[in-house]
């Protein structure tokens, strides 16, 4: 999965917790609770919809570095770069 397609499964999935948001104005560098009226429980599931999407299992501990859409695609990338050299 290239870069490109994480960040339309990233944004596909945002529309799918945040309906009414038009993503195509994400700010990338920007959290998305500032831009989105995302609560906890919305990132949350978002977080799940990316586990069952992806089969990436985010330790709550990182859950801040999926707070923007560049730190989605870094974070998500960085885990499939290390499963393809493992």
């Amino acid at each position: 999965m290239t870069t490109h397609d994480i960040k339309n499964t990233v944004l596909r999935l945002l529309g799918g917790i945040a309906p009414e948001a038009d993503l195509s104005q994400i700010n990338p560098d920007v959290s998305f609770r500032d831009q989105l009226d995302i609560d906890s429980m919305d990132f949350l599931n978002f977080v799940i919809a990316l586990d069952k999407e992806l089969g990436i299992e985010v330790p709550e501990v990182d859950y801040p570095k999926l707070a923007t859409l560049n730190g989605c695609v870094e974070y998500l990338s960085g885990i499939q770069r290390n499963r393809a050299s493992g």
